[in-house]
């Protein structure tokens, strides 16, 4: 995981410059489909802080959390919130999210470790809350370009889920990389409620 951080750290600048503006509404907004105007969300692995300026501006309450220091000084400056310097392992709250937003984080994840990650999330999100989670589509887990990257199928977020009964699909699909030049990568989406 550290070599993971260190790329995001030193490559900060062009991590944000790559993803900051992209248009991510469509899957935001199917995500906000399921919560109340004004939910609590947490945005678990918030890169630029896109997301979360986009819900803050749409009348949620939004916290924060990254990995990378530099990538959480950056979206502090970006959203105007405070993004907090954390791990995914480090999550302990209990019921206080509405939402749970991890957009193309936990994908750096060992998949040994998921489960543990996904109980935290769990835990941590209301009954009746959602949990979105987005993966590279496929099978590899591995180094790809200087990070540690699990990716996922249906049939293997099924497995990951298999151990949560209390974690229920209520849509999964597969998109297109949104990012200029990166159309032919596919990514697993899913929205699970508690």
């Amino acid at each position: 995981m550290k070599s993971t951080l260190d790329y995001y750290n030193e490559k900060a600048q062009s991590f944000i410059e790559e993803t900051v503006s992209v248009d991510f509404t469509p899957i935001q907004d199917q995500f906000l489909e399921f919560l109340l105007k004004g939910a609590r969300i947490l945005d678990f692995g918030c890169g630029s802080g896109r997301d979360t300026k986009y819900f803050l501006e749409h009348g949620y309450q939004v916290e924060a959390t990254d990995g990378s220091l530099m990538l959480c000084k950056a979206a502090s400056e970006y959203t105007g919130i405070t993004v907090k310097y954390m791990l995914f392992h480090e999550l302990e709250k209990i019921e206080a999210y509405d939402g749970i937003w991890a957009c193309a984080s936990l994908l750096h994840v060992r998949k040994r470790r998921l489960p543990d990650i996904i109980r935290k999330m769990s835990l941590a999100v209301k009954p009746g809350g959602v949990i979105y989670l987005s993966f590279k589509y496929g099978d590899f887990e591995g180094k790809r370009k200087g990070r540690y990257f699990t990716d996922m199928t249906e049939n293997s977020m099924a497995e990951l889920l298999a151990d949560f009964p209390e974690l229920k699909v209520e849509k999964q699909w597969i998109t297109g990389d949104v990012r200029a030049g990166r159309g032919d990568e596919r990514w697993l989406n899913t929205i699970l409620r508690k």
